[in-house]
């Protein structure tokens, strides 16, 4: 029997990719594509057992070890500061970190610049590294109107794109850092099961170049 590998996959688009990739390289488990109101799914011929969870989630299971390794946005173990393996960059769900505002109007160098994010850590840490006064407003909706109504000279935010943007007269400024999903596993997980997940990372590594 083989031991279990427990995979935290993220629900959406991504998820559904990062799992097709899993299936093709032997990890498939029929169930997880269904509409099916089952939370779990394992294929144990496989040796694989899956359950989706939100995206934001994702590094919290694989670090908590309710999951040995999952798939999760390099944005969110930034943010998050989580404390679990980056094995391998998967390569998908491409698009970058960067720092946007109004169209041809770059804001005052001198004054405390007002910053509208959700990613509060990662503008936080970049702005330090730069040596500039800033004032974090922490939003969870839209954040692109956020200069338009004077709320915040500027934003951080996920950029893919860049049509939201452009459509709104705003435009990025510079790119905080490049983002993409990436495989992790959880540390004790990666003890104890090294080769069944290092033979996966060979085999999605293969897959993928």
């Amino acid at each position: 029997m083989k031991r279990m590998i427990n995979i935290a996959l993220p629900k959406g688009r991504l998820g559904e990719r990062a799992y097709k990739i899993f299936e093709e390289i032997g990890y498939g488990c029929l169930e997880v594509m269904e509409n099916s109101r089952k939370l779990i799914f394992e294929n144990k011929e496989n040796g694989v057992r899956y359950f989706w969870a939100k995206p934001s989630d994702v590094a919290i299971y694989v670090e908590r070890g309710a999951a040995d390794v999952g798939i999760v946005g390099k944005d969110i173990l930034l943010e998050g500061g989580h404390d679990v393996y980056e094995l391998l960059d998967l390569k998908m769900g491409k698009c970058r970190m960067a720092v946007a505002g109004p169209a041809g109007k770059r804001p005052d160098s001198e004054k405390t610049l007002r910053v509208a994010t959700k990613f509060t850590q990662i503008t936080k840490e970049y702005f330090e590294k730069n040596g500039r006064d800033i004032d974090i407003i922490k939003l969870n909706g839209s954040i692109e109107i956020a200069p338009l109504l004077d709320l915040s000279d500027v934003i951080v935010d996920i950029v893919e794109t860049g049509k939201t943007l452009y459509e709104n007269n705003l435009e990025p400024y510079e790119t905080i850092v490049p983002i993409s999903a990436r495989f992790v596993a959880n540390k004790a997980a990666y003890r104890f099961k090294r080769d069944e997940i290092n033979l996966m990372v060979e085999k999605i590594s293969e897959k993928i170049n």
